[in-house]
Order: structure tokens, then C-alpha cells, then sequence
């Protein structure tokens, strides 16, 4: 009977079979690892301009346009700014137009600037505060509650009296006046520091206001005539309303902050 015979491996051992080092897959290279490396590096490189031009193609969060016209120069004040409304946009001017704000389906309705900052009103319920000289950033956003139906009013389309300034010993605070409610902001952040309801059957008329020192006067009708006529007036300023007695709110920050620190991000006016 014959016998076949062995090759070199077989008669090796299992030993030496475990000691033959593997044979490379097919279509495997030296250096291959490194040329893969090297492509996903490039890859992650070309794919960074796409990722910094989808991030700025974002929309904005509250549909904000802000267009620069012009940089300011070195002596000029921030005082020296002023707002009006042309359109749907709010508009900065001394000599020609600084900056142009917009925002997507809405239009202003009020305008205010005191000591560098740029507060406007919005047919949507929207209150913002922008950088007054340049209008480098919207700093914030407010929406007044429980105003919809009011803003849809003949009477609410002009603003008159909406946007009153006030001041708390230094504190700037802004009063949005509606005829259900004042709401007190406080301009450096925004934040809510007090609301004064209307009275049961009264409402506030905001375009019917006076001003004696810090106190803004503001007219209160009432349906039921019974109602003393010092009732229909409310006296406010940075604290709330003028009663005796009263104590402080408290409305200084509990530590500095930069008003541009509170500054958004917006989209560029297309």
C-alpha cells in the first residue's frame, strides 16, 4: 500500500506550525494604516469649513436681522444715536443710518433709546433691547404676556406710552405699559423685577402718562363710577407702585455684569 507523504509542516510539529507567521490578507500593503490614517485627517480638515458654515447658516432664535451701516467714530457719544421705525424695521440714525434691525413676521410698534441702549417694540409681544451705538447684538428678549389680543387693537399700533424709563438709585429699569398690567425690566439683563396689575374693572391707558421727578404718573379709567378718582391714577417708579411705607425690592445686581456679556448671537440680514 503506498503512502503519501508529508509536507515540511505536517512533520514539523504543531510547534513550528504556530511559530509560521500569517500569511497578509489579499490586496494588504505595507504602510497601509498610515495612508488610512492620513485620509480621515484630511477628511475631518476639508469637513470643519462645512460644520463653521452650517452653525452660522442657523437660523436665528427669535428671527433677528441686524444690518451695520457704518462703524462709529471714536468721539462720538452713544447719546447722540436716535431710533424711528420705517417699515418693518427699527432703524439707528445721527447724520444717515447706523444699523437696521428686522425681525421675521413682525413689525415694530414703539421705540426707545436711553444711555446707549436701543428697546423696541414688536407686533408679536416681543420687547428687545439692542446695542444702541453700533448694534452689535440683540441683548435680550422679552414677550409680554396676556397682550395678543390688545396689540391687535387700532389703538396699540402706535405704542404711544408703552416703553416708559425709569430709575431705581441708579438701577435703570423699563416699564412696558399695557391695559392690563405694568412690568418693570431691569435694561441691563432683562430680568422681571416687579407687575402691577390693573385694578378689577380698570385699565391702564399708556399713552396717557405724566412724569413728576421719578414718579411716572399713569391714567387708570374705571367702568364703575364709584371709584375715587385717586384710584384712577397709579403712581409708579424703579420700586413699583408709589404707596407709603414700602419696602425696597432690591434690584441691584448681586454681582458686575457686562452688558455685553448678555449680548445674543444674530443672523445676518438676508
Amino acid at each position: 500500500m503506498a503512502v503519501e507523504p508529508l509536507d515540511a509542516a505536517t512533520e514539523a510539529g504543531p510547534a513550528q506550525r504556530t511559530a509560521r507567521p500569517p500569511l497578509p490578507p489579499p490586496g494588504h500593503a505595507p504602510g497601509r494604516p498610515r495612508r488610512t490614517l492620513r485620509l480621515a485627517l484630511a477628511a475631518a480638515l476639508l469637513a470643519v469649513p462645512l460644520l463653521i458654515a452650517a452653525h452660522h447658516a442657523r437660523p436665528a432664535p427669535y428671527g433677528d436681522h441686524l444690518t451695520r451701516y457704518a462703524r462709529v467714530a471714536a468721539d462720538s457719544g452713544e447719546g447722540a444715536v436716535r431710533l424711528r421705525t420705517r417699515g418693518a424695521a427699527v432703524e439707528a440714525y445721527d447724520t444717515s443710518v447706523r444699523w437696521r434691525h428686522t425681525r421675521e413676521g413682525s413689525r415694530p410698534l414703539a421705540v426707545l433709546a436711553v444711555s446707549g441702549q436701543a428697546f423696541a417694540l414688536w407686533s408679536d409681544g416681543m420687547v428687545t433691547d439692542t446695542e444702541g451705538a453700533e448694534g452689535r447684538a440683540v441683548r435680550w428678549h422679552r414677550a409680554i404676556p396676556d397682550a395678543a389680543a390688545w396689540l391687535r387693537t387700532p389703538g396699540a399700533r402706535d405704542g404711544a406710552g408703552v416703553l416708559q424709563p425709569l430709575d431705581d438709585s441708579g438701577t435703570r429699569m423699563l416699564a412696558v405699559v399695557t391695559p392690563r398690567r405694568i412690568a418693570a425690566y431691569r435694561t441691563v439683563d432683562g430680568d422681571l423685577r416687579w407687575v402691577l396689575p390693573a385694578r378689577a374693572g380698570c385699565a391702564f391707558v399708556p399713552a396717557a402718562y405724566l412724569r413728576r421727578g421719578s414718579a411716572l404718573l399713569i391714567a387708570q379709567p374705571c367702568t364703575d363710577a364709584t371709584v375715587a378718582w385717586s384710584e384712577r391714577i397709579v403712581a409708579v417708579d424703579g420700586l413699583g407702585r408709589i404707596v407709603p411705607r414700602r419696602a425696597p425690592l432690591g434690584n441691584e445686581l448681586s454681582g458686575r455684569v457686562r452688558p455685553d456679556a448678555v449680548g445674543k448671537s444674530f443672523a445676518s440680514h438676508r
